[in-house]
């Protein structure tokens, strides 16, 4: 997982409620085998027609966001299906912070393990940041978010925010405890059944 410190960047705005893991990434999208290539799919049925053509009036089909990396989103983001293939869709679309106001359980823990942040900011925040027009920085060390002569902090559980520093996924966690695993496979009395 690649590390996470800093991101400069345009806000994209999409102010909705609810939105659950099937509008983030249909199921008929699922069939990949990758955690790649699902960017292209997000929001596929809000993004585009029936025929497959970008509806001109979706916030991500607008060129002014092309190349956002933070989404600002409402209450309750990514409810529905535990699918983990959301969080893929939107980190591969380029986004690697999303704040909303709550965020389903499993879809914000799903986030830190595949390098996304997810920042939860009470309503007012939100709606101020949803206006913002120019970049803003976000600064995961002091966890601020800094925008013209304002800035807002945010709360970060430490081992979360130590994992995202890091870039350390689950398997890179077990990884860092090798020599203490093999301590106790050599010192224990467990008799291995092949």
């Amino acid at each position: 997982m690649e590390p996470f410190s800093k991101v400069t960047s345009k806000i994209t705005p999409f102010d909705k409620a609810n939105v659950d893991t099937d509008q983030i990434i249909p199921k008929q999208f699922l069939k990949l085998i990758t955690k790649s290539g699902f960017g292209k799919f997000l929001f596929y049925d809000w993004r585009f027609d029936q025929n497959g053509n970008p509806k001109n009036d979706f916030v991500l089909n607008n060129p002014v966001y092309q190349n956002s990396q933070i989404l600002v989103t409402n209450e309750n983001f990514g409810c529905g299906s535990s699918r983990e293939h959301a969080v893929w869709a939107l980190k591969d679309f380029g986004f690697r912070v999303i704040i909303a106001p709550s965020f389903a359980d499993i879809f914000f823990s799903n986030c830190f393990k595949n390098g996304v942040l997810p920042i939860i900011l009470d309503v007012t925040q939100v709606e101020k940041l949803l206006k913002v027009q120019d970049s803003v920085e976000l600064d995961l060390n002091s966890q601020k978010i800094t925008f013209g002569n304002e800035s807002i902090t945010f709360e970060i559980d430490s081992h979360r925010k130590t994992r995202l520093l890091e870039g350390l996924d689950d398997i890179d966690l077990t990884l860092k405890e090798n020599k203490n695993i093999e301590n106790f496979e050599n010192n224990s009395n467990i008799i291995p059944i092949f």
